[in-house]
């Protein structure tokens, strides 16, 4: 059974990786290759073209690049031969639109300086190369009850040091 999302990779327009998530497993090198293959056949795309491109070289084949450019960063998904682009494409927005929410207006330091956070988003749409959710308020909702259990955690633990240093 193969996974119909084999990547996912957020690229500044410099070709800096600011987030990559494989699904399938890859020797660093061979992740690093790719990376910049996708990056050196995208960026030099015009806007006029689709957004997405079929049977890429370093990925097996029945491979398809699905990616949208939102000012300088390219969100790019590898996916199954079998996807449908136009549902990509909308994959591709609702975790954009995520990001906006959740960072007021996403840039690329919130990436560089929020991964975990980043990634907690993404884990809400894709787990393991399936789909698992794409209503942008179901995503919202978990992100906002995990961010509430890590302040509960965190409360609690300063209560524990408090009290520690109190009963020393």
């Amino acid at each position: 059974l193969s996974t119909m999302i084999k990547g996912i990779l957020v690229i500044n327009n410099h070709g800096k990786p600011r987030l990559t998530k494989f699904y399938e497993h890859l020797p660093v090198e061979r992740q690093q290759a790719m990376i910049k293959e996708c990056f050196m056949m995208i960026s030099k795309r015009s806007d006029r073209v689709c957004n997405f491109l079929e049977d890429v070289g370093a990925w097996s084949k029945d491979t398809k690049l699905v990616y949208r450019v939102y000012a300088t960063l390219y969100f790019i998904f590898v996916v199954d031969g079998s996807e449908s682009e136009l549902g990509i494409l909308d994959l591709i927005h609702v975790f954009v639109e995520s990001l906006d929410h959740v960072f007021e207006n996403v840039c690329e330091l919130d990436l560089i300086f929020h991964t975990d956070k980043v990634h907690h988003i993404l884990d809400e749409i894709v787990m393991g190369g399936m789909v698992l959710e794409t209503n942008l308020q179901e995503i919202l909702t978990a992100v906002k009850e995990q961010e509430e259990l890590e302040a509960k955690g965190s409360k609690v633990a300063s209560a524990k040091l408090k009290l520690k240093q109190q009963l020393r």
